[in-house]
């Protein structure tokens, strides 16, 4: 078991002391303001292998990219010109848009056709992002097929296996984030959360 480091969003370097750990491979848990969450450097394969056999995930799920501004993940995938403005209605926010991967998209996702991206909104998320400079893949902080971390207390399970715990207290919303496959047209509302399904179809 490993000793895991643990800060909370206060600390002043938190976000600096995260990112470092991420871009060297670790496996961190981060509040966001819908449920806690694992980050990994999305350049790092070993990282989401690593996160997959934590969660006991299958492969056939993919991870979720979060990134701190839609230029950051353009080498990732393809974005359709609908969703710039859906992009600056709703993010940053709780909502997950699903787009066509590029080539590079499919190396790191495993050779997926299509990847979820999300900038939230989370001070703490968005100064680790920007501090990190690049995209990070994300997924719940639960075993597969469990209910989702969204306090500091449900993440402690895997104390001793994540590399850094982030305590961020309750996250705001405890829910997770709505999902919007925008692949192709018309695009499909794939998971109701948090986030008014109503008010974005005005956008669509």
């Amino acid at each position: 078991m490993k000793k895991t480091i643990k800060l909370s969003i206060t600390d002043l370097n938190s976000h600096k002391n995260t990112a470092e750990i991420i871009r060297r491979g670790g496996i961190a848990i981060v509040p966001t303001e819908t449920v806690y969450g694992f980050a990994v450097d999305a350049f790092n394969i070993d990282a989401q292998k690593a996160v997959y056999k934590i969660k006991g995930r299958s492969y056939n799920k993919p991870l979720i990219l979060m990134t701190p501004d839609i230029e950051s993940v353009r080498i990732l995938v393809e974005i359709p010109k609908k969703a710039f403005k859906i992009a600056k209605r709703f993010w940053p926010g709780q909502l997950t848009l699903i787009f066509p991967t590029t080539e590079l998209g499919k190396i790191l996702s495993g050779g997926r056709k299509d990847l979820g991206v999300r900038i939230p909104d989370s001070k703490f998320m968005l100064k680790l992002l920007k501090e990190i400079d690049k995209p990070v893949f994300t997924t719940s902080v639960n075993m597969s097929n469990k209910k989702s971390a969204k306090n500091i207390k449900e993440t402690l399970d895997f104390d001793g296996i994540a590399d850094i715990i982030v305590d961020g207290g309750q996250c705001k919303f405890s829910f997770e984030s709505t999902v919007i496959d925008m692949v192709k047209f018309p695009y499909i509302i794939i998971r109701k959360g948090c986030l008014d399904t109503n008010e974005i179809l005005k956008y669509i």
